[in-house]
């Protein structure tokens, strides 16, 4: 299970209602900040959300609306001493963009006070634990290095309650073995399998995330099947032309897509002030019902489809 706040649902400029792009994705005790745009900390404040344990920042890519608040994140995160590092995932000129804002505008003498890493980001794996997996893939947008992020639980098992009674494994050490995949051996000689006590393994939920994209086609595979995906619809349909020309997408086209890659729940956000929201969700709903036009401060939860449709 994942859950998602939109701290920014702009586009380009904020508008009165909407921050710049930013939002954090939350999976058991970690949080990753997605995109980091102008005013980012304020939002963070006034979701209740905080800075603690707030270490990483994924940019989808080097334009200024979705970084530029960085470099006062940075500074307030080392006033509370809120972290003792930030790590920086991103594309080479999205990462450029972070350095120089750091270490030639913020701090001109090039030591920002709190510890910044920067990983440069290729398609493939670039986050990895036991729980979790945190998958980069290119994006076209204006320019080199634009990626979206792929957030996919590791297949997990549970514990068969009336099969570990039966089979009077005790509490402690063993069980403990058996869910992590040992088999044991019991007191009385019997050897215990973990399959013989663990349901089958369960798809874990999956959940992607894209910024700014000039097109759809080539993110169909990418975001084939996942339970929640979030992608930009800075245009209506009628706009299809400055669309293309601005290198976005339009409410239909992110539709589009969704129905295409048979995703169970498509959030849309990176809005223009141009339009209604009741606007974008119509063109958008009319291709794929399961639409939900983001606001700031949405919070949202993402569940496996099958946990889901089992009610758990």
């Amino acid at each position: 299970m994942f859950e998602v706040v939109f701290l920014g649902t702009a586009a380009g400029v904020p508008a009165i209602d909407r921050g710049l792009p930013a939002l954090v994705v939350l999976h058991r005790e970690r949080r990753f900040l997605v995109d980091c745009g102008e005013g980012t900390q304020r939002q963070l404040l006034k979701s209740g959300l905080g800075f603690r344990r707030l270490d990483r920042v994924l940019l989808t890519h080097g334009h200024l609306d979705h970084l530029l608040g960085i470099g006062g994140l940075v500074g307030t995160m080392a006033l509370l001493e809120a972290s003792a590092c930030v790590t920086v995932y991103g594309g080479a000129p999205a990462l450029q963009a972070v350095r120089s804002l750091l270490t030639e505008v913020v701090w001109p003498n090039g030591k920002p006070p709190l510890a910044v890493r920067t990983v440069a980001v290729e398609p493939g794996l670039i986050i990895d634990d036991d729980h979790l997996q945190v998958r980069a893939f290119p994006v076209r947008h204006r320019g080199p290095g634009s990626f979206g992020f792929a957030f996919e639980e590791k297949p997990r098992r549970r514990m068969l309650p009336d099969k570990l009674a039966a089979l009077a494994v005790p509490s402690g050490p063993e069980r403990r073995r058996l869910f992590e995949g040992e088999p044991v051996t019991l007191r009385d000689g019997r050897r215990i399998a973990p399959n013989d006590v663990l349901t089958p393994p369960a798809p874990g939920t999956r959940m992607t995330v894209v910024g700014d994209a000039a097109s759809a086609d080539e993110l169909l595979e990418e975001v084939r099947g996942v339970d929640a995906l979030v992608i930009e619809a800075t245009f209506l349909e009628g706009d299809a032309d400055k669309a293309a020309a601005r290198g976005h997408l339009t409410a239909a086209q992110a539709a589009t897509l969704a129905a295409a890659a048979d995703v169970a729940a498509l959030y849309l956000t990176h809005l223009s002030s141009r339009y209604r929201q009741a606007e974008i969700e119509a063109e958008a709903r009319a291709i794929f019902p399961h639409t939900t036009v983001a606001r700031d401060f949405d919070r949202i939860t993402v569940r496996a489809r099958s946990a889901a449709g089992s009610g758990s």
